[in-house]
């Protein structure tokens, strides 16, 4: 199959998977292991989740992000011209977004060595066991990355440091494609969340300037969410401020959180999908309710009412990473259960 060919309710994932519990041990304990060691554990820890999602069924996998400590602070170690802080400013009490680290920045933006992910689509390709499988890679965008950096002398606020880091992610989608990776998602949560209060059509112009090299060279797919910070969301969480403007981001596919919101705006994957191929969000990462595979194929006959067959795929809300393995596993189960039950249907 051709990256741009559709296909009839795939099933697939953002990204993100849980660690394996000895992986969280192991990353706590780093220091201790042998260059080797390490390499066996990061190779252990991909089988994992590349295994996971085989089992589930999944048309579409990744490597489960099991190189990252978060979906985009580890691309922070591949910068240069920033400062790492060490600590988080908050340690203590209930979870926020105020929990992660901010860097500063001490001189031009740089990233000689790459942000990392053709290294870890290299080592998908090579352990990935089946051939019928789709393999996709995922790279934050620009703006997102931008937000935990903080503007100094050289870059005066987020749009600066957002400029000074698009030509580096813009290599890495070049990079990627090159490297053989035809399924690429440009993760821009930052822009769904906070469309509300920025302008929207400023938004879009970063993100096709990002991925304009590899338009037309791979599946390219965007996620839109509202923050995801140990289950918790940290935007407005309404589609409607970011359209009718992101109608115009150069994608072939939108990802949509809908089952954390009860599935509403349920109606906009109907205009969407005129333009795009729509993976809609049917499993709610930040729920411990593990989804019916009945449940899942009652959302899917919802979706079908705006939108056909073959220009849906069905995913979970945002990546797994903050759910625990044991319900990530049943959910992803579950949901592509529940999406066969309606293929035979159909």
């Amino acid at each position: 199959m051709s990256f741009m060919e559709p296909s009839l309710l795939r099933t697939t994932v953002i990204g993100s998977y849980p660690f394996p519990s000895w992986l969280h041990h192991a990353v706590d304990h780093w220091d201790v292991f042998g260059t080797a060691d390490q390499q066996e554990i990061i190779e252990d820890a991909v089988i994992v989740a590349i295994m996971d999602q085989i089992a589930a069924g999944l048309d579409v996998i990744t490597d489960g992000e099991q190189t990252r400590l978060d979906f985009n602070l580890s691309f922070y170690g591949f910068l240069e011209g920033i400062s790492l802080e060490s600590a988080s400013p908050r340690r203590w009490g209930p979870p926020a977004h105020d929990q992660r680290g901010r860097h500063t920045i001490v001189g031009p933006l740089a990233a000689p060595r790459g942000l990392g992910t053709v290294e870890d689509f290299e080592r998908l390709k090579r352990l990935n066991p089946s051939q019928e499988v789709t393999l996709k890679a995922s790279v934050p965008g620009p703006y997102t990355l931008s937000g935990r950096l903080v503007p100094g002398a050289s870059y005066t606020d987020r749009f600066a440091v957002t400029e000074a880091l698009l030509p580096l992610v813009r290599k890495e989608l070049e990079d990627l494609v090159r490297a053989g990776c035809n399924e690429l998602t440009v993760d821009e949560p930052s822009m769904s969340c906070y469309a509300h209060r920025e302008d929207p059509h400023r938004l879009v112009d970063i993100f096709n300037r990002t991925v304009e090299p590899v338009v037309g060279k791979c599946r390219l797919s965007t996620h839109l969410c509202f923050g995801n910070f140990k289950g918790h969301a940290v935007g407005l969480r309404r589609y409607a401020p970011m359209f009718p403007a992101f109608m115009e981001m150069k994608v072939d596919e939108m990802h949509l959180e809908m089952a954390g919101r009860e599935m509403a705006e349920l109606d906009i994957i109907a205009s969407l999908s005129e333009r795009f191929h729509v993976a809609v969000g049917l499993v709610d990462v930040k729920s411990y309710f593990v989804e019916s595979p009945e449940l899942i194929a009652d959302r899917v006959r919802a979706c079908l009412k705006y939108a056909p067959a073959d220009r849906l795929s069905i995913a979970p809300d945002c990546g797994l990473s903050q759910t625990a393995r044991w319900a990530a596993k049943a959910k992803l189960n579950n949901m592509v259960a529940g999406v066969e039950k309606v293929r035979q249907s159909l």
